[in-house]
């Protein structure tokens, strides 16, 4: 083998490694997400009442937390009379396990439309914000869910044990530990960058092309060093 063909060779070999190394890191989601339907039993004025909805669980980067929002594909509970426009007002709380514990506030807008009398209530979205006190994987899970409507409240709890609708991978805000409690309030904040699988391949791009320096400057070295050998 030629001097010349070792040199190719081995800043060939560097360069595949690298790529190889970067393909890796970008292969690992920072979220992921699912519908869950949850199975609502809630306790009502005039009585107890059931649905199933399907939960969805976004979230988006802000700043060192997560604004999140929960939403609902189906409507659960109903009122006995016509709820008018603006007179029910929703919120929750969704629960955190895995490297965190506790649980997220979130709330939303009142009924933009009026609300027929024995019609399954439609939620619009309840939004809040998570800061992680802990570093690792964090699940969120839908928790309670209550409705506020013409001086009467309606308290809904999970029934069926519903797993989790999302999961972080999360560093902590001020450098935590792995576990702990975190209570959050609620974020009115639009328009914010959001997280997870695409700006995460974009960073762990940016690590890939890290590596692939490092093994280009490898391959400089070892160029170097035959050199020097063979003189």
């Amino acid at each position: 083998m030629s001097y010349r063909t070792y040199q190719k060779r081995t800043a060939a070999l560097a360069f595949a490694a690298a790529l190889a190394g970067s393909a890796v890191l970008m292969a690992a989601p920072a979220a992921v997400a699912d519908v869950v339907d949850v199975n609502y039993q809630c306790k009502t004025p005039i009585g107890d009442k059931s649905a199933v909805s399907p939960i969805d669980i976004k979230s988006v980067k802000s700043g060192s937390g997560y604004k999140l929002t929960m939403s609902f594909q189906k409507g659960v509970s109903s009122s006995p009379v016509e709820l008018g426009k603006g007179a029910m007002n929703p919120s929750a709380v969704i629960k955190l396990g895995g490297a965190d514990s506790g649980t997220v506030a979130v709330s939303g807008p009142a009924n933009s439309a009026a609300i027929p009398a024995d019609t399954p209530i439609k939620i619009n979205d309840l939004s809040g914000t998570y800061t992680p006190k802990k570093t690792g994987k964090v699940t969120l899970t839908a928790g309670v869910l209550t409705i506020k409507a013409l001086g009467t409240t309606t308290t809904c709890t999970p029934g069926n044990n519903p797993k989790p609708s999302l999961t972080l991978d999360v560093t902590a805000a001020g450098g935590g530990g792995t576990s702990g409690s975190t209570q959050s309030g609620t974020d009115t904040g639009s328009g914010l960058p959001q997280t997870g699988p695409e700006d995460s391949a974009i960073a762990l791009g940016t690590l890939g092309g890290t590596v692939l320096l490092a093994g280009a400057a490898g391959a400089l070295w070892l160029t170097r060093r035959n050199q020097a050998m063979r003189r």
